[in-house]
């Protein structure tokens, strides 16, 4: 059974979040995704969890289900919490996911940091000043069965090998309790060749997740499974042995959208890669201040593999497949924003006559979405999937633009071609 995952989202608690988010509408906006198993995120917050209890019930396998069953969307019992603390004369800041297999370990886990004077009320992701072995710790304590993914891993402000406050290696990180750490989220500035540099990653198995905020954004980053069941220990022992048997690839954004891909100075409008940051010695040319580092630059300061040596051993490692939100495709055809209610419209019709967004970005024989979409649209999917698209990357914040056409393109097929929406 092929299921496909996305296992780090916020509810409406969590900062900059959109107040649309429940329950029911995650569940409903998963099936339009095509998302088979969702977190249900922040589930430190006492308010959230409190929701979680009254609309969901367990599904027998560790997982949980709408207890109305109005959906068919399973969730995974999920929060991120943010570590922010002092070591090494110096202030580390990053991103812990953690997903339990059941309320008991939820509420353990929760009982344990207000015992230690966390504050969960004032945020879904709660700041919580502790070392992030001390989170591993206490997780563990919870139920020896957590998950602990490390988010994000590569952006500058918050994660495991930030640019700005992070460290060089995972166990520099979390010393013993690397062990315990099966996966690690790539985030939406890097995908897995960029981590595949990095032999100190070979350890775990990578993953990704939306970070959505909002409904729109669930599943752009996400996983793709074959269980023979919807059970949170399929998934548990997917992750631990890097099975590819059953964790068949990873959905990409397309990095170079990610907003800290390059390095870059939003406010001067300069934006670098790191051979260009390397010539300016980390200096905005325009203000003089130091650079915002992005995950590239990063990842290459680490990296201990060469493009060549990579090359030799890529079949070791979990497949991907990258992918471009289908709404932004339709912005791009229509010469809209993917915001804009025109592309709403054509969206819903088009899911109305797909199934879900997955099935009709992956699945969908390109002679059938001539006939759902048109021909400009079926051939935008097409070079999709080959991954012939144009790139301008994200730096500080600003994120990247990806187009499957140039502009003179797009006025070309728009000429000769009817437009179907």
């Amino acid at each position: 059974m092929k299921v496909i995952t996305d296992f780090h989202i916020h509810s409406r608690f969590s900062r900059a979040c959109s107040k649309q988010i429940t329950i029911p509408n995650l569940a409903k906006w998963a099936e339009i995704k095509g998302i088979d198993v969702l977190a249900t995120s922040d589930f430190t917050h006492p308010q959230w969890l409190q929701e979680i209890k009254e609309n969901l019930k367990q599904n027998g396998q560790g997982l949980f289900v709408l207890k109305n069953a109005e959906y068919k969307t399973h969730f995974i019992l999920s929060t991120e919490v943010s570590c922010i603390y002092k070591r090494g004369d110096k202030c580390r800041r990053l991103h812990i996911c953690i997903l339990f297999p059941n309320i008991q370990a939820v509420e353990k886990f929760n009982n344990t940091l207000e015992k230690l004077g966390k504050n969960l009320k004032s945020d879904g992701r709660p700041i919580l000043g502790l070392d992030a072995r001390e989170i591993v710790d206490i997780a563990l304590n919870a139920d020896e069965k957590v998950l602990i993914i490390p988010a994000h891993i590569w952006t500058p402000w918050f994660a495991m090998f930030g640019s700005k406050s992070g460290f060089n290696s995972a166990e520099e990180c979390f010393g013993k309790y690397t062990k315990h750490i099966y996966a690690v989220e790539t985030g939406l500035s890097s995908d897995p060749p960029m981590n595949w540099l990095v032999s100190d990653l070979d350890q775990f198995v990578l993953v990704s997740n939306s970070d959505a905020h909002s409904l729109e954004n669930l599943g752009r980053e996400a996983n793709l499974f074959d269980l023979a069941e919807f059970s949170y220990q399929e998934i548990y022992q997917a992750l631990k042995n890097k099975d590819k048997n059953k964790f068949l690839a990873t959905i990409e954004f397309y990095p170079q959208e990610g907003k800290y891909h390059y390095d870059g100075h939003l406010k001067c409008k300069v934006c670098f890669n790191p051979q260009e940051t390397k010539k300016n010695k980390g200096l905005c040319p325009v203000c003089k201040k130091p650079l915002t580092i992005g995950v590239m630059n990063r990842v290459m300061e680490l990296a201990d593999r060469s493009e060549a040596e990579l090359e030799k051993i890529k079949d070791k490692f979990i497949p991907y497949k990258s992918l471009i939100p289908l709404k932004e495709i339709i912005g791009e055809i229509e010469r809209v924003g993917s915001k804009s209610k025109k592309v709403n419209t054509i969206y819903q019709n088009l899911i109305q006559k797909g199934e879900n967004e997955f099935n009709i970005l992956l699945n969908i024989e390109i002679e059938e979405l001539k006939k759902i979409g048109g021909q400009v649209f079926a051939e935008a999917i097409k070079r999709m999937r080959a991954g012939q698209v144009h790139l301008q990357s994200g730096y500080d914040g600003q994120y990247g633009v990806v187009r499957v056409f140039t502009e003179q393109e797009i006025k070309k097929l728009r000429g000769e071609q009817k437009i179907l929406f």
